[in-house]
């Protein structure tokens, strides 16, 4: 008689999970429940440039662990921003972005925290931009006090994207239906189950426009750009790095280690001030170019991320500040 499998599999997920308890870097747990400390990269003067790291798709929901929700994007970048700001070492933050965007209400609470730090310290703030800084990604860059894009990054796409799954032929074919009672006419528009009117893809159209003019009247703010150049950049298209140069939609196409110079230099800091990062576990080899804040099962887990969606499918509907190109990668 063959052994239940069951009672092979059990103690042996119970015995990874106690040495995962014993061993820092080996756990079923989420870290998140470790405070935020502070790791130097490199320098050793005083002054410090806080390294936040900022990967994947914008997104104000809680990010789904194996055995608990974690922190989402937002609450992790707000977290860092306050503890630098109650820390007076702390002269530069630099953003360093790899995003096509997310949410429109989630870029924007990213954008609004930037400017009310900013307003409560004398912190510089500078964006680095690396694969991609488009949409949300840029529209959070936009407060910075001086953006630096990579050689190769990918920026732009000032735009909304308003996404709008439809099941209805598919429930055509299975012969299922959704009967739905309402109080108005336009209670269920933007339903799945049943195509849009004429009507509200109007109303649909004249709520994108209006978000989409707000990002644009922000670039404007920021950026300074006058009628002709704003006017190019709401096609919504997407630049590398020199094009967005000559459209100063950034200040300067260099390399992280030219972001980490800029960032001393705006604050006034030597040379050989501190670079740091908040992370919740030592890393090994830690550089400016880990993403990374805690180890779990062996492998780092991203501070201020959310991985890319396996495609533009699998984002709710909603408006987006995105370029669904590189969300659906």
């Amino acid at each position: 008689m063959k052994p239940n499998r069951s009672w092979i599999i059990l103690p042996a997920l119970l015995a990874l999970f106690i040495s995962g308890c014993a061993t820092p870097r080996i756990t079923l747990v989420s870290g998140d429940s470790v405070p935020l400390r502070e790791y130097t990269l490199e320098g050793t003067e005083k002054g410090k440039v806080l390294v936040i790291p900022v990967r994947g798709t914008i997104s104000d929901n809680p990010k789904q662990g194996l055995f608990q929700e974690k922190p989402s994007m937002l609450q992790e970048f707000v977290a860092q921003l306050r503890k630098a700001e109650s820390d007076d070492q702390v002269g530069a933050v630099l953003l360093k972005i790899d995003s096509p965007g997310g949410s429109v209400t989630a870029s924007d609470l990213l954008y609004h925290e930037i400017v009310e730090f900013k307003k409560r310290t004398d912190i510089k703030v500078i964006a680095a931009m690396m694969n991609v800084a488009a949409s949300g990604g840029y529209y959070m860059a936009l407060p910075a006090d001086h953006i630096i894009a990579h050689p190769t990054t990918l920026t732009g796409s000032v735009g909304v994207l308003f996404l709008q799954p439809k099941v209805t032929g598919l429930m055509e074919k299975i012969g299922v239906g959704v009967d739905v009672s309402k109080s108005g006419k336009n209670k269920d528009m933007g339903s799945p189950f049943r195509k849009t009117t004429p009507e509200e893809k109007i109303m649909f159209q004249e709520l994108t426009d209006r978000l989409a003019k707000r990002f644009l009247d922000l670039v404007r703010q920021h950026r300074k750009l006058d009628k002709k150049a704003l006017a190019e950049v709401a096609t919504a298209r997407v630049y590398l790095a020199d094009e967005a140069l000559e459209r100063r939609l950034v200040d300067q196409v260099g390399y992280l280690n030219d972001a980490v110079r800029k960032a001393k230099d705006l604050a006034g800091l030597p040379r050989e001030a501190k670079v740091v990062v908040y992370r919740r576990s030592e890393y090994p080899n830690d550089t400016v170019y880990n993403t990374r804040t805690s180890w779990e099962g062996g492998r780092g887990l991203s501070l201020v991320d959310l991985d890319l969606p396996a495609s533009i499918s699998d984002l709710q509907a909603g408006f987006y500040y995105l370029w669904p190109v590189a969300a659906g990668q």
